[in-house]
């Protein structure tokens, strides 16, 4: 593989501790309508494509915050694990794909494929 697999940012993710609170505050005071909202949490598409999501981990790790957009999930888990990239997970929803890792720094990031075949803004347009 010539060229790294992500494709951009699929969307941008708060880690929260009371996803039932954070998802009212960005309804009713910021004035955002959830695409979709789940026990732990919410996902919002904004006006310009872009994808804001509100969600309340199991463990209460707060350091989640990137989706990275990938055509094909198992490729780019295979291409960063050449490259030594720590992958520590992966789970499958209904509607995507993901897996978990750490860069240098201990930021966490997830690979994320939609089921839909659509990547980051594309889902808008």
């Amino acid at each position: 593989m010539s060229e790294h697999p992500i494709k951009g940012i699929d969307v941008h993710t708060f880690a929260v501790k009371d996803a039932a609170r954070a998802t009212a505050f960005w309804r009713d005071v910021m004035g955002l309508t959830p695409a979709q909202t789940s026990e732990r949490g919410a996902e919002f598409a904004l006006p310009d494509g872009s994808y804001f999501e509100l969600w309340q981990p199991e463990d209460g790790d707060l350091s989640h915050g990137l989706m990275f957009a990938v055509d094909d999930l198992s490729q780019a888990v295979a291409y960063y694990r050449s490259k030594g990239v720590n992958i520590v997970g992966e789970q499958e929803t209904p509607v995507c794909r993901m897996a978990f890792a750490a860069d240098s720094e201990g930021n966490h990031f997830v690979l994320h494929q939609r089921k839909d075949g659509t990547a980051g803004n594309d889902r808008a347009r």
